[in-house]
């Protein structure tokens, strides 16, 4: 009987989420309500936030999800400590007050300006398939994919964690305070408790369906049955251990340690879909430095995260395909200059669903697909008066065959991004995902672990042609997440990224047109309504301004419909002074002196 009642829930759960794509169930959360601002500091830049403003400080900032964990990353940049540093402290946090959108069990992608050396560098620290994967791990016995929400609770759709090795490579590169340090925030909040906000309790009342299978995470967020509630105190002396380990001992204990084999017996015992991860698995993971990708705009570069993530180049070629057309002269309130962004960005997305995957195991012609030449040609075809009747992927110049098939992966928005200047100009964008809120709904060590698994494309072929973000041993799937740091004149002027799955390569699209193209602030430009084209419907920004643009917007061809849309913006502009801007949707801040 109880097993019908979870297989219940389960199917409850998974049809109320497909019913909103799953990708935006989450409702509006502006101002952050249930979080206690902690600090006058904190008060303060809630009220700037509030009110539309930017924080502005000369000496340092610090933007991300949660105020607490702003204040951990300000601490250390008070103390002297670089963007690196701050971030480790501000990942940590970030991992136990909001545990359902990053933290150790999942992965990300940083991309880092060295002030000295005048340099950019990007750190790949995407999750990894298991060794035993095979391109078939998601479909049926007769080749059909399984369905989306099959997949994601339990073991088999977790890969390698790749944030332990990530923030430890961080610091080894271009830390300066000492590592264990780093960890005092984390570790006290772990054990003496932090309060529960409005959001993480709707995510849990949200998803708690979803928990039934597994008894340590029904009885960390439902104790005594019920959701943890807003105000709550909640504790994790679980995740207060892990920390003192990680901090005594680094990320062996994660990759060959007590943690690592944790993870293992979790996956493989898992009571829900048993996965394939192994021991070797986690001994062999390795971060990758990868070559940041950057696309001109504006007599800006627009730079970040290459493949397997797809945000720098489908950010770039979006924007390249743009900088023909005056937006400036148009302004943000112009159905006109939205055909162009909207139907720029479903060009973007044509090419990324068909090119874009693991570059180590995929030719992908990053090359071709910002090439002057190939951009203006794709650029032709937004010099109409209506929207595209139809988008297919571009043939960009490549020296390897393109003979691939588009593909089919779902990207959830349970994501986090931290973006911090210091006081040394060093300057910072990390975007960290477990992928779906709570990922694969496994508790281990005080931490979730990831669901990044399911953003492969389930399909492995289509029509005999193989697709180039299907499953293969030991590959990271393609990802959204848009870490992005923008140069003028050989130095950052702006840092921004977010989360929200495939969402997220227009909410950083658009949020750096409204500032570079409308003038806005940080703060402004991370609040414009969110008005949003990826495959052909327009999604507008429910309860705001961009739902004057429906029915201009359906006259010019489009189908239109109004949802909510919760990104989770975080910016820094950086020039005489810098500006820093929270997204108004959710809890974080922007704290900096």
């Amino acid at each position: 009987m109880r097993s019908l009642t979870i297989i219940a829930a389960l199917l409850l759960w998974a049809g109320g989420a497909l019913a909103q794509e799953a990708a935006d169930a989450v409702a509006p959360e502006r101002g952050g309500a249930g979080v206690v601002a902690t600090s006058p500091a904190v008060a303060d830049a809630q009220r700037h936030k509030q009110a539309g403003l930017p924080v502005v400080a000369d000496d340092w900032m610090v933007a991300a999800a949660h105020p607490l964990a702003v204040e951990a990353g300000a601490k250390v940049l008070r103390n002297g400590g670089t963007a690196a540093d701050a971030m480790i402290a501000v990942q940590l946090v970030l991992g136990l007050v909001e545990p359902q959108s990053s933290g150790l069990g999942g992965g990300g992608f940083l991309v880092w300006w060295d002030a000295q050396s005048r340099s950019l560098t990007t750190l790949d620290g995407r999750e990894t398939a298991p060794l035993a994967a095979t391109p078939q791990m998601f479909q049926t016995a007769n080749g059909e994919p399984i369905g989306f929400f099959e997949a994601v609770p339990g073991g088999l759709s977790v890969g390698t964690p790749g944030t332990p090795a990530l923030l430890h490579a961080a610091h080894q590169r271009w830390g300066r305070a000492d590592w264990p340090t780093l960890f005092d925030d984390a570790i006290r909040l772990a054990k003496d408790g932090f309060t529960v906000s409005e959001r993480m309790h709707r995510s849990v009342v949200r998803e708690a369906p979803t928990f039934a299978p597994f008894p340590e995470t029904v009885a960390y967020f439902l104790p005594d049955g019920a959701p943890v509630a807003a105000g709550q105190t909640l504790r994790n002396p679980a995740y207060a251990d892990t920390l003192e380990s990680f901090a005594k001992y680094g990320p062996e204990v994660f990759y060959t340690g007590r943690i690592g084999k944790a993870i293992v017996q979790a996956v493989r015992d898992a009571p829900n879909n048993p996965g394939l991860l192994s021991e070797l698995d986690l001994a062999i993971y390795q971060v990758r430095e990868r070559a940041a990708v950057c696309a001109p705009y504006r007599d800006h570069d627009i730079c970040g995260m290459g493949p397997p993530s797809s945000g720098a180049l489908t950010v770039g070629q979006t924007l390249g395909l743009l900088s023909g057309f005056d937006l400036a002269a148009m302004g943000p309130d112009s159905v006109e200059a939205w055909r162009l962004i909207g139907d720029a960005s479903r060009l973007a997305f044509a090419d990324r669903g068909r090119y874009l995957a693991d570059s180590d195991y995929v030719p992908v012609p990053t090359q071709g697909l910002l090439e002057p030449g190939y951009v203006a040609k794709r650029a032709e075809l937004l010099k109409g008066d209506g929207a595209l009747p139809e988008v297919t992927p571009g043939v960009p110049e490549f020296d390897h065959a393109l003979n691939w098939a588009d593909g089919d992966a779902i990207e959830l928005p349970s994501t986090s991004h931290i973006s911090i200047v210091d006081s040394y100009g060093n300057a910072l964008s990390m975007t960290a995902s477990i992928e779906s809120a709570f990922g694969a709904r496994l508790i281990v060590a005080g931490f979730l672990l990831n669901n990044e698994l399911t953003d492969f494309s389930f399909r492995s072929h289509r029509d005999g042609v193989p697709v180039a973000n299907r499953v293969e041993p030991g590959k990271r799937p393609r990802s959204s997440m848009a870490p992005t740091i923008v140069l003028k004149g050989g130095a950052p002027v702006l840092l921004i990224g977010s989360p929200g799955g495939s969402w997220i390569i227009p909410y950083v699209t658009n949020a750096i047109i409204a500032h570079l193209d409308w003038g806005l602030d940080v703060q402004q430009a991370i609040a414009l309504p969110h008005i949003v084209n990826r495959f052909g419907t327009y999604d507008l920004e429910a309860g705001t301004s961009a739902d004057a643009l429906a029915d201009p917007l359906r006259a010019l061809g489009y189908e239109v419909r109004s949802r909510d849309l919760t990104s989770g913006l975080h910016a820094i502009s950086v020039g005489d002074v810098l500006r820093g801007g929270a997204d108004p949707r959710r809890e974080g801040v922007a704290l900096g002196e």
